[in-house]
């Protein structure tokens, strides 16, 4: 008897860190029904053993930023994987992965293309930039057979800015991309204990905590503000700045805060957020844009409501008034005050973070999100 062979099915992204934080667990339940291989930006062939991610490895160089030479690279050998391999099915995530992917798919004819939208940097952008890149992703869209969007909102919004159609889009359960793991993201007295002592924090000063990359479209510098109005309020707070400082913004985070400087920490790119988000009170999110906001519900597993701006993509992961507060974008006094109401009020502050993770558990847990998945690319096979 001839064996059928199994589909074959291939993810790319941009960077190991991209695959390490959103394919982990699609790709280890993805492997029981097709042949995975995953594509991404790493000169490191060991890289996936050390996340504990069994699958094949193609190298291929995607750069972030753009550059014409390294990028027609990119889309050669993407091409090349693809023609070679003949999958069955390609799934990119991250906009220069899924423009390179789409097209290098759509060229060499595989069947099924996917690319799943987390967020839109041409929304901060004005003139020709936001153009340009608008189009980048109205021609991923066209490329792909079907696209995957990380929240209700999103689509909404990419629906009404003519990105793509309603009926070529889908979202996978009620957002995210990978749902939250509700066992690796909970309260954890200990880790809160050691964190604050290795910080130099107090035991019960209250904690703001920012987690992602620092740059502008995060809002960072109006979290800033907010905090240097707040400590006049509550004089015993603290700022926690977790993640890489991509825009060089440190010194002028520090120049802002110069007066309550001894308060603010910040730390670089880690691999154990929860740890952080165990030990802070309130997380905050004042971004400019988002597609979901995937952090949010991740501190939330924690019990930590979130404070967060008004826009697409978060509202999906916030409840407005029970899960945490959102506050118009770009107005550091209402975020000042969306922050001092919850820390005046414990009470109100912890029945928030219990419904937060209540809610994160049962409308996005990682288990579902997975399954989900499966069942969307059970139905892309047929």
């Amino acid at each position: 008897m001839i064996r059928a062979r199994r589909p074959s099915l291939c993810y790319v992204a941009a960077s190991e860190e991209t695959v390490a934080a959103f394919l982990k667990q699609h790709i280890a339940a993805a492997r029981r029904d097709y042949e995975v291989m995953v594509a991404f930006n790493t000169e490191d062939l060991g890289c996936l053993d050390r996340h504990g991610i069994e699958a094949a490895l193609r190298p291929v160089p995607i750069e972030r930023k753009v550059s014409l030479l390294q990028d027609l690279n990119a889309l050669w050998r993407l091409y090349r994987l693809f023609r070679c391999e003949c999958f069955d099915l390609v799934h990119s995530i991250s906009p220069k992965a899924g423009l390179l992917a789409m097209l290098a798919a759509w060229l060499a004819r595989v069947p099924r293309r996917v690319h799943s939208f987390t967020g839109q940097v041409w929304v901060t952008r004005q003139g020709w930039r936001r153009y340009f890149l608008k189009q980048a992703d109205r021609l991923i869209a066209a490329l792909a057979t079907k696209a995957l969007v990380d929240s209700p909102s999103q689509r909404d919004f990419l629906v009404a800015e003519g990105v793509m159609s309603r009926d070529k889009t889908e979202v996978i359960g009620r957002g995210s991309i990978c749902g939250v793991d509700g066992v690796r993201f909970h309260p954890d007295s200990q880790a809160r204990r050691e964190v604050r002592d290795s910080l130099g924090i107090p035991t019960n000063a209250p904690l703001l905590l920012f987690l992602g990359r620092l740059n502008r479209d995060k809002g960072v510098i109006d979290l800033t503000e907010a905090f240097l109005n707040l400590v006049r309020r509550v004089p015993d707070a603290w700022l926690l700045l977790v993640g890489p400082d991509e825009e060089a913004l440190l010194p002028g985070i520090m120049n802002i805060c110069s007066g309550v400087a001894d308060c603010v920490r910040h730390l670089g790119f880690t691999r154990q957020p929860e740890r952080y988000m165990a030990a802070a009170d309130i997380f905050c999110l004042p971004s400019y844009r988002e597609g979901f906001g995937a952090v949010i519900i991740e501190a939330a597993a924690t019990g930590l409501p979130t404070v967060a701006s008004r826009i697409y993509g978060i509202t999906d992961a916030i409840i407005d008034g029970e899960t945490g507060l959102l506050h118009p974008p770009g107005d550091s006094t209402a975020l000042t005050a969306a922050l001092v109401d919850l820390l005046q009020h414990p009470e109100r502050r912890f029945a928030m973070g219990e419904k937060a993770r209540a809610r994160a558990l049962a409308d996005f847990s990682q288990a579902d999100s997975t399954k989900r998945l499966m069942a969307f690319y059970g139905r892309m096979l047929g």
